[in-house]
C-alpha cells in the first residue's frame, strides 16, 4: 500500500497546487488578501486597509499605520468585543469560536479567536505536511496515511457561552476534521468529547487493541504515558506488539530531545519523528523534508510574519517589547539571529506577537528552529540562556548518563561573589 492513497475534495486539491514564488512575494500577496478580506471591519476601517492596499510597497505601509500587538493589548482594544459576539470586529463576521491557551498576569487564560478560514487554512498547511512524506527515503514500508491516525489532544466538548465556544486548540480542530478524514481519526468522536484526561486514557487503552494505527499525533508527554500505560495493561514488551504498523510520529508544542530516549524504551521498530510548529494562532511551520534541522515556515497560507530582532534594541530585562520595535519582513531575515515573530492572520490577528522566538537556518528554504520565547529565558549577568540552549544541554546530560530526562527546571542562586545556574532533573531511571 502507498504511504500516501487519500483522495482530495477539489477545492483543496487547487489550494495546494498555487504556484511558488518568492517568499517576499508570497508575503505580499497573503498580506493583501488578508487586508481585502478585512478592510470593511472595525480595525479594517481604523487602519486605513483600503490605503494600504493602493499603496505602491504595501508591506511597509502596513507596518508604518498599524501598530504592534501583544495579546493584552489587542484583546483589551478588539478581541473582547468578538467574545462578547460583536460581528466584524477584526474579522469578517461573527467569532464563535476561541482557543484557551496558557494566560498572562492580567487573566488565567487567553481567549485566542478561530475562524473557519483559519481552520481551512490549518488543514491545508496539514495536507501539504503530510504530502512532503512521499519525499522521505527513511519512512518504513509499513506506513499508510490510509490507516489509523491517533491524534491524543483536549476535549472535543467545548465550553459553552452566550456568544461564543472555548476550549483547546487540538479539540477545536478535532472537532473540525475534514469529512474524507473522519474514518482514519482515532480515538473517535465519543472517546474524544471526554474532558477528564485520565478517564479518556483508559478509554484510548482498552479500545488500543482494536485499532490498526500507523500514526501518531501529540504533545510527546500525553503520548508517552499513553504508550507506556497500554504496554502495562496488555503486558507487551512495547508499542508494536500491538501496533505493528506504527511508523510516524508528529509531535510539536515542545522539545522532543528531552522525551526521545524515553521513548526508544517504548518501540519494538524505528519510526520517523516529524515536527510541527502548530499554535493557537495558526499552523505556522513543518518539517518538510527528510533530516532537516529546521521547520518551513508556511508563507502562502493566510499568515503574514514579520519578525523583530530579540536583542537588547527591541526588549527590555523583562522580555517585554518596546514601542515601535524593528519589523522586518521575510526578505530582510539573516541567518543566525533569534527573532521574535509577529503574525497576521485570517482569524483576526494584526501583528500579533506570539512571544516566540525563532532563528533562520536555511533562509533559502525560509527554515527556522524554535529557539524559546520572549519571556522564558535566564539572564542573570547578560547570559541570555534560552530554552533552545537549555534542551540541548538536557539531551547531552541524557545521553552521557543514559537516563530519560521527561522534566528539568533551573534557577539562578548566588554563588561565592557570582551566579550560578542550578537545575533540578527529574527522572524514573536509576543513576550512577
Amino acid at each position: 500500500m502507498a504511504l500516501i492513497d487519500i483522495k482530495l475534495p477539489r477545492s483543496i486539491a487547487r489550494a495546494l497546487n498555487l504556484p511558488v514564488s518568492s517568499p517576499r512575494s508570497q508575503q505580499i500577496n497573503v498580506l493583501k488578501k488578508l487586508l481585502r478580506k478585512a478592510r470593511f471591519t472595525e480595525f479594517g476601517q481604523k487602519y486605513k486597509f483600503d490605503e494600504i492596499l493602493m499603496s505602491r510597497h504595501a508591506g511597509k505601509m502596513f507596518q508604518k499605520i498599524v501598530p504592534e500587538f501583544d495579546y493584552s493589548k489587542i484583546f483589551k482594544e478588539w478581541w473582547y468585543k468578538a467574545l462578547e459576539g460583536k460581528p466584524d470586529i477584526c474579522w469578517p463576521g461573527v467569532i464563535k469560536l476561541f482557543a484557551l491557551s496558557s494566560g498572562t498576569s492580567d487573566a488565567s487564560s487567553k481567549y485566542i479567536p478561530i475562524t473557519k478560514d483559519l481552520i481551512r487554512s490549518n488543514n491545508i498547511t496539514s495536507i501539504r505536511h503530510l504530502l512532503t512524506l512521499a519525499t522521505y527515503s527513511n519512512v518504513p514500508k509499513r506506513a499508510s496515511v490510509s490507516k489509523g491516525w491517533l491524534l491524543l489532544g483536549g476535549s472535543t466538548q467545548l465550553q459553552k457561552s452566550a456568544t461564543y465556544f472555548a476550549g483547546d486548540l487540538s479539540g477545536i480542530q478535532a472537532k473540525n476534521l475534514p469529512f474524507w478524514f473522519q474514518g482514519l481519526y482515532k480515538p473517535g468522536k465519543k472517546i474524544s468529547k471526554e474532558k477528564d484526561w485520565s478517564k479518556k486514557l483508559d478509554e484510548i487503552v482498552e479500545k488500543a487493541q482494536e485499532w490498526d494505527i500507523s500514526i501518531l499525533v501529540g504533545v510527546p508527554a500525553w503520548v508517552q504515558l499513553c504508550m507506556e500505560k497500554i504496554i502495562d495493561r496488555y503486558h507487551l514488551k512495547n508499542i508494536h506488539e500491538i501496533w505493528p504498523n506504527l511508523a510516524i510520529y508528529v509531535h510539536g508544542g515542545v522539545a522532543m530531545e528531552p522525551y526521545k530516549r524515553g521513548f526508544k524504551k517504548l518501540l519494538g521498530k524505528k519510526i520517523t519523528y516529524i515536527e510541527t510548529y502548530l499554535a493557537s494562532e495558526g499552523f505556522l511551520a513543518y518539517q518538510s523534508r527528510q533530516n532537516a534541522k529546521g521547520l518551513k515556515l508556511a508563507l502562502n497560507n493566510n499568515i503574514f510574519f514579520e519578525f523583530v530582532p530579540f536583542d537588547d534594541e527591541n526588549f527590555d530585562s523583562e522580555g517585554e517589547m518596546i514601542a515601535i520595535p524593528n519589523a522586518l519582513m521575510i526578505n530582510e531575515v539573516q541567518e543566525g539571529k533569534d527573532y521574535a515573530i509577529l503574525i497576521s492572520t485570517n482569524a483576526g490577528s494584526w501583528r500579533y506577537l506570539i512571544g516566540d522566538t525563532v532563528r533562520f537556518i536555511d533562509i533559502e528554504k525560509s527554515e527556522i528552529i524554535i529557539t524559546g520565547r520572549t519571556k522564558h529565558f535566564l539572564s542573570l549577568v547578560g547570559e541570555h540562556l534560552s530554552v533552545d540552549n537549555m534542551n540541548k544541554a538536557i539531551e547531552l546530560v541524557s545521553e552521557e548518563l543514559k537516563i530519560s530526562i521527561p522534566e528539568f527546571t533551573v534557577a539562578g542562586v548566588p554563588y561565592d561573589s557570582f551566579f550560578a545556574h542550578q537545575w533540578y532533573i527529574a527522572t524514573d531511571d536509576k543513576v550512577n
